[in-house]
């Protein structure tokens, strides 16, 4: 391989460099492909409308790096759609949402983290099948699931303290059930995203396969999820239990 093509790698070294370092995520990743648009000899611009005037920065024919990153990010601006969602959540925050979802679960008297948690990942799952996709972590799991399930810890622990330990691993069991949720239960429905990638590349390959049929296919997977998450929560529940007796 030349050096010209290796040199090309530029974008990977910076990224590895900008994570190791902290940096701001998206200003690594702008840089990253623009180095390694520049290296591969692309333009920076288009060469058309305003930027025909610029010789120096753009090539006839050629798409250019700025023009490409603005397309991609008005094919895909939908994706950004979750962050209409912060103000409200931040205002339910603001007043008492946390600690009143929190008070409503400690006087359930049946209710564990473990219990709470499945109940939640089967919440997901329906939802998934159903083909509605909802952005679990900022818009349930931070604001409610989380609260709720410290509230239950709290609820069985001696003198309601929770030590930090167990709080991590709540944390760590929560963002599990949203993401076996949502991974799993959306590959339930036959116009989610999963479902169509998958079928468009077996279409491809020639495989005579339906939506359906993949959905079918998907059902021992999603049920094999929920057992296994049963068996880890309820593992939670025993480890919480432990430990308030110490």
């Amino acid at each position: 391989m030349r050096a010209l093509d290796l040199l090309k790698l530029i974008g990977v070294v910076i990224i590895v460099a900008g994570i190791a370092l902290k940096l701001r995520t998206t200003l690594v990743v702008v840089v990253a492909a623009l180095a390694t648009g520049l290296v591969a000899g692309l333009p920076l611009f288009s060469h058309e409308g305003f930027f025909q005037q610029l010789p120096y920065l753009t090539k006839p024919g050629q798409a250019g790096i700025i023009n490409t990153l603005g397309k991609a990010f008005a094919d895909n601006r939908l994706m950004t759609l979750f962050i209409l969602t912060l103000p409200a959540i931040g205002l339910a925050e603001r007043f008492g949402l946390q600690e009143q979802s929190a008070a409503l679960i400690r006087r359930i008297r049946a209710a564990t983290v473990g219990r709470l948690l499945i109940v939640y990942q089967l919440f997901r799952v329906l939802h998934g099948a159903i083909g509605i996709r909802l952005n679990g972590h900022p818009s349930f799991v931070r604001p409610l699931i989380f609260p709720m399930s410290l509230g239950a810890a709290q609820a069985r622990a001696i003198g309601g303290e929770v030590e930090e330990q167990a709080i991590e691993k709540i944390k760590t069991a929560n963002a599990a059930a949203e993401n076996y949720g949502n991974f799993y239960g959306q590959n339930l429905s036959p116009v989610q995203a999963g479902i169509l990638l998958v079928y468009g590349v077996m279409q491809g390959l020639g495989f005579a396969v339906g939506v359906w049929d993949l959905v079918w296919y998907t059902l021992p997977v999603v049920a094999a999820s929920i057992l296994l998450a049963v068996v880890q929560f309820w593992w939670l529940d025993r480890w919480l239990r432990a430990e308030k007796r110490q």
